[in-house]
This record gives C-alpha cells, structure tokens and sequence, in this order.
C-alpha cells in the first residue's frame, strides 16, 4: 500500500465535483446540492490546501447516453472492458454547468483538477480513472505537499466521493469525510446508506463541520502540521 511520505503534512480539503450540473435544475441534478456550498466555503479558510475537482468531459463522451444509438439514462453498458454507467449529457468542458458552482468561493483553492476529459474513458475518482489505473495526479501533487490527512466533501456523496474516499484510503490516506458538507443521489434506493456504510467500515471518519475545529488544532498537537 502506497502512502504519502513525510510525517511532517499539511492539512488538505477536497472538493469533489461542487458544479451546477450535479445541483438543482442541472442535468444530474443531486437534490440539495447547493445547500452545502455555504458549509464549504466557510470550512475551507481552515484549511492550509484546498482542491477542487471538476468533471471535464468532451462533448460525445463515452458516459453520455446519447453516445450509444438506443440507450438511455441509467443503463449500463460494457465499453473497452469497463463497465459504464450511461447518464445524460452533463459538465461539458468550457460549459456553464461544468463550472465550479456560482456561489463557490474559489480564493482559497490552490488547484482544481479536470477529470474525465478523455473522450472514451470516464473517472469518478479524484485519484484515477474508471479503469483504476490511469491517475489523474492527485496523489502526486499530494506527495510533494507531504499531505497524509484529507477532508472530503462534494457531491455525489455516493459516486464520486465514493470512489475518490476508497481510493484515497487504498493509498494510506487518513480520510475524515464532512458529512454535512456531502449529498447524494441515492440511486438504486438504498446505495447511499450502502456507500456511506462502506466507507466507514474500510476506515474512513465521519465528522460535521462544527467539529473542524477542534480536529485540526488536536491534529497540530499531536504531530499534524497544518
């Protein structure tokens, strides 16, 4: 298992894919989306390297259902060997809704990544595309930075922060995840409790907001370098 290096590490929020696309009226609308811009753009000055990712797809993406003739939303299909979950068209690059959301505070962000922007592979993972191989670069930028702990939030809860969650903590990141700064799409019913489930038995800590506080400055004290 690869970990960042250096006890000495500073303290990084990510933001996953916080664009009006995934908000109310977007094509993949995530219900109350933009309620969470207000938590992050509070909690985000507390932090020493604030990330932002962005789906960054090219028009006629491989995830698009109007890519394949007689597909629709939701269906699943095999493409090169991977299994692709087809959705409506969504964050195409340059694109008002493939924008980091409007009332986004976006002084305190130090690097925002574009994913998915190859046209015949698709990525939910901040850290790797959809064949789990590819790296977006993410954990290298993490490694020159000596970052060990990460704070997730952003949206889907259930898909993209998902996916980057348990990839961060395959790769030896402590990860605390900000539950009141997250929502989901809950698609089948029942996969938000499963993924949120999941997380937290593969290691990963849930923690609100209020809390960040106290977390950082216990985190300074015990060796944690913000």
């Amino acid at each position: 298992m690869a970990k960042a290096s250096s006890p000495s590490c500073k303290s990084v929020l990510l933001i996953v894919d916080l664009q009006p696309d995934f908000c109310t009226g977007g094509p993949l609308e995530v219900p109350g989306g933009e309620q969470i811009v207000p938590v992050v753009n509070r909690i985000s000055r507390l932090f020493d390297r604030v990330i932002a990712t962005r789906d960054w797809h090219p028009k006629g993406h491989v995830s698009f259902a109007s890519r394949h003739q007689g597909s629709a939303p939701l269906q699943t299909i095999e493409y090169n060997g991977i299994e692709q979950i087809l959705w409506p068209d969504h964050c195409i690059a340059g694109s008002a809704g493939a924008r980091l959301h409007p009332d986004l505070d976006t002084r305190p962000l130090d690097l925002i990544l574009d994913k998915g922007r190859s046209i015949d592979l698709d990525s939910y993972s901040a850290f790797f595309e959809n064949d789990h191989r590819t790296p977006t670069g993410l954990h290298g930028y993490l490694r020159e930075l000596s970052g060990e702990i990460l704070h997730i939030c952003g949206l889907a809860a259930d898909v993209c922060v998902y996916y980057s969650v348990m990839d961060a903590l395959d790769l030896g990141y402590q990860v605390y995840v900000v539950e009141d700064a997250i929502r989901g799409v809950d698609m089948p019913e029942g996969t938000l409790n499963k993924r949120i489930n999941a997380m937290q038995e593969s290691g990963a800590e849930f923690i609100r907001s209020t809390a960040l506080g106290h977390t950082l400055k216990t985190n300074h004290e015990t060796g944690y370098n913000p």
